[in-house]
């Protein structure tokens, strides 16, 4: 075949440097941008943290090439701090305590156990995981022991080590599934009321029964009264399914510090929406830099050959900085443009966060009304918070699909929820209702939906079905 050439006319769409980082700017909540910020002063040799008492400096102009042309940096502070120059920040230190796992070996140290069976000992207390389960057959540990410590064991060895480990507090630490876990905790209990002694018997010979709440069939076997078995039952909730939630002290699932993204004041009947920037660096560009480059350059205009690599270096860090403080600007810009977008679209429910207030909101509402992309509203409203006086609001539980009710008006799917959920709590729990009930209620209140949608805003609202509802 003969090699030939062609001219073939595309049109393709492609994102600049500058967009990738707007964009991913544009994803990140406050705290975040803070260390990005930090990260790229770290990297950027011509960037430089501005004082926060020191006068913004005005901007010269310096008659050298359109780069060096430009402002220092663009004001990007969305909220005034009205602070004196006196005023010291006190920092507030988030400690952590001790973990989980630092709190079992302490207690192992009290146990005299020798060097080897302490080994063993940690490596199955590092092997448990949040919950204090531990999820892996002993088998598997006994090989990942000889592989990683070197010490050949067996699982009866591991049995016995891990029968110590049942002894410790929290009570049900170490179990292997969730009958051994409340077991674990009864057997710390002494069993000296009936309740309890009849709580134990369920949980050793009719836990699936208990399981899946099969409480006439139970009762009928036990040969007791609702009284109590209604006792027995008590006895059993009393018991944690998650022996490691009950260490409080510290550990690895430690509660989030959210920073609110925006703040939002509520008075006289008047809103008034900011950026909750007051952590952020002020950056700009250290002027240094650019003198620097303008001494390099001759009167005619050229850089000696020299200097030239030099240059070229600063520039690239002064355009890169450039398109950075630009990006952090543009990203404060498209922020406050959709949250004062949203603020206009639900109004009323700013105004004191009565939930039945939120109207139906998709993404496509505000992005039609800012004129910006679908996507770009998603990253915006993703992982946001904004701060009202009622409370700290994730942007995106402020959005909800519409529903059509019989006079053809448009309600939210949180109202929805809030009926599905009174009805439910004022359910007669002996009889609890079933989807397809729930369903017909809704129904008759005018709003027109199907038993899978029940069903799932039921899971939506962690409700369980009706047989996980019943009580005695």
């Amino acid at each position: 075949m003969a090699i030939n050439q062609k001219q073939v006319l595309s049109l393709q769409q492609k994102l600049s440097p500058q967009q990738i980082q707007m964009i991913k700017l544009l994803e990140l909540p406050t705290i975040q941008l803070e260390q990005r910020i930090k990260q790229e002063i770290e990297e950027n040799i011509v960037l430089e943290e501005e004082p926060a008492s020191e006068e913004e400096e005005q901007p010269q102009q310096i008659s050298m090439e359109e780069y060096l042309r430009e402002d220092d940096t663009p004001s990007y502070k969305s909220r005034i701090n009205n602070y004196s120059k006196d005023d010291k920040q006190r920092p507030v230190y988030l400690t952590e305590g001790r973990s989980l796992s630092e709190f079992l070996i302490e207690q192992l140290a009290y146990r005299n156990l020798s060097e080897r069976d302490m080994k063993l000992a940690t490596y199955l207390v590092g092997s448990l995981d949040e919950d204090g389960y531990l999820r892996r057959d002993l088998e598997s540990i006994a090989d990942d022991i000889a592989f990683t410590v070197g010490i050949e064991t067996s699982a009866e060895e591991l049995e016995r080590l891990l029968g110590v480990i049942h002894e410790l507090e929290p009570a049900g630490i170490g179990a292997r599934d969730l009958r051994e876990c409340l077991l674990l905790q009864m057997e710390q209990q002494p069993l000296d009321t009936r309740p309890k002694r009849l709580a134990r018997k369920i949980l050793t010979n009719y836990f699936d029964e208990f399981v899946k709440k099969h409480y006439e069939k139970l009762i009928s076997r036990l040969q007791i009264s609702e009284e109590d078995f209604r006792e027995a039952i008590a006895e059993i909730r009393r018991l944690s399914p998650k022996p490691g939630n009950l260490y409080a002290e510290g550990g690895t699932d430690t509660t989030p510090y959210i920073v609110p993204d925006f703040i939002l004041d509520y008075q006289d009947g008047h809103f008034q929406l900011s950026l909750n920037s007051y952590n952020v660096p002020e950056v700009r560009i250290n002027r240094r830099y650019m003198e620097m480059v303008r001494n390099m350059v001759g009167a005619d205009g050229l850089v000696k050959e020299k200097d030239r690599e030099a240059v070229q270096f600063v520039k690239s860090k002064i355009d890169s900085a450039k398109w950075f403080i630009s990006a952090i600007k543009q990203r404060h810009d498209t922020l406050m443009r959709t949250m004062q977008t949203i603020l206009d679209y639900q109004q009323e429910y700013f105004k004191d966060g009565d939930r039945s207030k939120l109207r139906p909101m998709i993404l496509k509402d505000i992005a039609d009304r800012t004129g910006l992309d679908v996507s770009t509203i998603s990253r915006v409203v993703n992982s946001k918070y904004v701060q009202t006086q009622f409370g700290i609001i994730l942007l995106k539980s402020l959005f909800s699909e519409a529903m059509q009710t019989d006079s053809g008006e448009e309600v939210s799917s949180y109202e929805i929820k809030t009926i599905l959920k009174e009805c439910i709590d004022e359910e007669d729990k002996r009889r609890p209702l079933t989807d397809e009930t729930l369903m017909d209620i809704l129904n008759s209140k005018g709003y027109r939906i199907a038993r899978r949608t029940v069903a799932k805003y039921r899971e939506m609202l962690g409700i369980p079905v009706a047989r996980l509802r019943k009580q005695i």
